[in-house]
């Protein structure tokens, strides 16, 4: 007897025919999908070919006032939600990793397909989370997890899907550029500008996440893993935040040319050799005032694109925000219903290349380093030899008076990280050197 294998093309519903959608959360993401599916049901029934019927939107608080939703549709067991016969597609806003991986497993599991915005989860947790969509057959979304309406998954996932990505860098976090971008344009302090993206509420009360890179490297982790065909977590990711600079580091760029961005920085790298890595990081980043990434301001995103075939792009928008995350989990959820509807499946993962994650000490890179040192004859060349015994070449040095001592800064060519995070070392352990004020590297 030959045993059933399940079949790898879903027939669908049939056009006409209702699909079930359960939403997990009910934050400032989850209440604008509700309304927006509300608002707009009659077109995403003809978008979709069958109407979107909502069966239930789970939350933690029962008591809770929530104006404009049907009580009853509200519950506080998402994973009985879940299970209903009824609902064929589950959409996830919940936030964080654990609780949300059990209940997106189980979902998929039970053949529901998902939707999610959990950068985080789908970071922490792809190559889970992909083989459970596989082998239930089902679909899995998350455009949302990366800068929110602006379409970079979709991007990497099916119009690139014929090209060759070589490097993805891009401004993921709103928080840190509204900070950054204030700091540049008003010469405010760090900790003031803080306060204002506090203020406006673009920072949380606790910002750890967005200043310290976290949210950042999670995203990057994403871009990697799809633009590279191969599977890169979070902890892959090197992480750098911008809570160490200044308003002299911004003066400084600024004089040289630059911004400073937070950037996630994603690549292919190749050795002497000819062996193929892909590395990702986040860490500020001093950019050219020509390169279309430094004019990104407030609390707007970007990501830069460069492929084989189809060149340099850039992709710009609102990253963050109630309604920007939640257009981006509607265009998920329009797909995923017209899969249940009319049969087949979105492109899933796809981590054939499965090139090794590189070392970040080998990657190439430039550093901007503010120093104080002695003012005296010498001083120059027995720094220059530091950087020429480690074959790093400078491209720029420029000096300014600084009290007893001399303000200098050095911008090398590309060296080996490894290399460069030495010389710095060596640096700070010379009676020459009194201080290196900031290390910021170059795109």
């Amino acid at each position: 007897m030959t045993e059933n294998k399940q079949p790898t093309y879903n027939p669908g519903k049939g056009a006409g025919e209702p699909v079930g959608v359960a939403i997990l959360g009910h934050g400032t993401v989850g209440s604008e999908v509700l309304r927006l599916m509300e608002e707009n049901s009659d077109a995403f029934a003809h978008r979709i070919g069958g109407t979107l019927e909502i069966k239930g939107v789970a939350v933690s608080d029962l008591g809770k006032p929530r104006e404009g939703v049907d009580p009853a549709l509200l519950t506080d067991d998402a994973m009985a939600l879940i299970n209903r016969d009824d609902v064929d597609i589950v959409v996830e806003v919940i936030g964080g990793i654990d609780y949300p991986r059990e209940l997106v497993l189980a979902a998929l599991r039970a053949g529901k397909s998902v939707v999610t915005a959990n950068k985080a989860l789908v970071a922490a947790h792809a190559d889970e989370l992909a083989a459970a969509a596989d082998a239930a057959n089902v679909d899995l979304y998350f455009e949302a997890a990366v800068a929110a309406a602006i379409p970079v998954v979709g991007m990497l996932r099916r119009s690139l899907a014929g090209d060759n990505i070589l490097r993805i860098s891009g401004i993921v976090n709103g928080t840190t550029n509204f900070i950054l971008d204030a700091m540049e344009s008003t010469g405010a302090t760090y900790d003031d500008a803080l306060a204002e993206a506090t203020r406006l509420g673009y920072a949380e009360a606790d910002p750890t996440a967005d200043v310290e890179g976290h949210d950042a490297a999670s995203k990057a982790a994403i871009l990697a893993s799809l633009g590279f065909h191969t599977r890169v977590k979070f902890d892959d990711v090197h992480c750098e935040g911008i809570s160490s600079i200044t308003a002299e580091d911004i003066q400084a760029a600024r004089d040289a040319g630059y911004v400073i961005k937070l950037l996630a920085i994603c690549e292919r790298v190749t050795d002497e050799q000819g062996n193929e890595s892909v590395a990702a990081s986040v860490h500020p980043t001093l950019v050219p005032k020509e390169h279309p990434l430094a004019s990104v301001n407030e609390s707007y995103n970007a990501i830069f694109v460069e492929a084989e075939a189809a060149g340099r792009l850039m992709f710009y928008g609102n990253g963050a925000g109630g309604a920007p995350t939640a257009s981006a989990v509607l265009g998920d959820l329009v797909g995923a219903a017209r899969n249940k509807v009319h049969g087949g499946r979105a492109p899933g993962e796809n981590t054939y290349a499965n090139l090794p994650v590189a070392d970040f000490g080998d990657v190439t890179t430039r550093y901007h380093i503010d120093m104080e040192v002695e003012d005296r004859t010498g001083v120059l060349a027995e720094l220059a030899a530091i950087f020429a015994a480690r074959g790093i070449s400078l491209k720029t040095i420029r000096q300014e008076e600084s009290g007893d001592n001399a303000r200098l800064i050095v911008v090398t060519h590309s060296a080996r990280e490894s290399n460069l995070a030495a010389t710095v070392e060596e640096l700070q352990k010379i009676s020459a050197v009194k201080a290196v004020n900031s290390v910021i590297r170059l795109i």
